[in-house]
């Protein structure tokens, strides 16, 4: 075993709160307060992103350290102590949530991340009643950076997420910090739109309203909207979602974690494409077209049409093969008691399956198949032997 590799499995023991903890050597933190259930506040810390240590709301008090320490950029090292609830530690979260407040507007009643913003949650457990400044708020004017995502810039607290997320997750760094101090803000890098297909992400990660859904902007609030779990439709990976409805309509479409698939992130497609859903042109029932006019029809008729056109394709490739000259009888021929033009020309008929469909869609396409007189659906593409392609299971294992 290499040296690096019995590093990176060499635990300490750390104290927090008064209890001791195994940790792997060299990790934040943070990482091992929420394995132990053990709440730090934070907003620039993201399990997926780098750490920016810029909001400084994680701070804690670690015992012979000369000032508070953020638990998201302090790697734990054997004996450490720390102190999480300690006042040391309260006072100066409370310090950095007033200084977060400044210019923080009050407009959380029409604020779309009113009821699950981080901000609201934390200012709530560590903010003062009362602040002390008393100077000007800064105010931000907001940027038009596409259709998707709106801007209230003036909320933003400078965690850069959304910056961190293009450079590490989507790959294009579109959105950067500008300025210093108390002229910093979030901006495009040029004067153009963002126009990554995953760029909806960066709502996700803004743990304030400064970035929200432009689509579903003061369509509805959060306790509002009942939950559904479903799963991605047009990112062929399976992505798991939660669908968000109000009174039946819906509302908007957010990533559910996930880690073996997609982690926390979904594409534009999938989160935007429920628009489609209520538009005037969209088809609610199958058409047919009947003397160069599409007309309703019904989905017997539909279906029927589909069959009777593949069944044509089929019976015409067999009819072609049964009019070649034949040279020789394959195991296939030999077995079905037909020459090998007509076997081979059944066996060109096949379909394949993606292994992220569900299994209802799964059998109706071996079905329709079966009705064509082929057997070949592949659906097991990890598989290189087919010696038994003419007799497949019905529905494939699980795994």
């Amino acid at each position: 075993m290499s040296e690096s590799s019995t590093t990176a499995m060499e635990t300490v023991t750390i104290t927090i709160d008064g209890r001791e903890v195994q940790a792997p050597k060299g990790v934040m933190l943070i990482e091992v307060t929420d394995a132990q259930n053990i709440k730090v506040p934070r907003f620039c810390y993201h399990k997926k992103l780098a750490v920016a240590a810029n909001c400084r709301m994680c701070l804690v008090e670690v015992e012979k350290a000369p000032k508070p320490l953020p638990a998201c950029a302090t790697p734990v090292m054997d004996g450490m102590i720390v102190h999480t609830q300690s006042k040391y530690a309260k006072d100066a979260q409370k310090s950095v949530m007033e200084f977060l407040l400044i210019n923080h507007p009050l407009d959380c009643p029409i604020c779309d991340q009113g009821g699950e913003c981080e901000l609201q949650d934390v200012a709530m457990g560590y903010g003062g009643d009362v602040s002390q400044y008393s100077e000007t708020k800064r105010v931000v004017l907001d940027k038009n950076i596409g259709p998707l995502i709106s801007t209230e810039l003036t909320r933003c607290i400078h965690c850069t997420r959304c910056v961190r997320f293009g450079r590490e997750i989507a790959g294009i760094r579109e959105l950067g910090m500008t300025g210093r101090g108390e002229d910093a803000l979030i901006a495009t890098f040029v004067d153009e739109c963002v126009n990554s297909e995953m760029s909806g992400n960066a709502v996700d990660v803004c743990p304030v309203g400064a970035l929200t859904a432009k689509p579903s902007r003061y369509a509805a609030r959060a306790w509002e909207m009942v939950q559904h779990k479903t799963i991605a439709p047009h990112d062929c990976i399976g992505s798991n979602l939660n669908v968000h409805t109000l009174r039946g309509e819906v509302i908007r479409v957010v990533p559910r974690e996930n880690e073996a698939i997609n982690e926390v992130w979904i594409s534009d497609r999938d989160r935007f494409s429920y628009e489609g859903i209520d538009t005037e042109d969209r088809l609610t029932s199958p058409m047919i077209k009947r003397d160069d006019q599409w007309q309703v029809a019904s989905w017997d008729e539909a279906l029927q049409l589909v069959a009777d056109k593949f069944k044509a394709a089929a019976d015409l490739k067999i009819q072609q093969a049964e009019s070649a000259p034949e040279e020789a009888v394959s195991e296939t021929a030999a077995d079905t008691d037909e020459p090998q033009s007509v076997a081979t020309a059944r066996m060109e008929i096949a379909a394949l399956v993606s292994p992220n469909t569900t299994r209802e869609e799964q059998n109706l396409t071996q079905e329709l198949m079966s009705s064509l007189g082929s057997g070949n659906s592949v659906h097991r593409p990890r598989r290189s032997a087919f010696s038994d392609q003419l007799a497949p299971p019905r529905t494939p294992r699980t795994g």
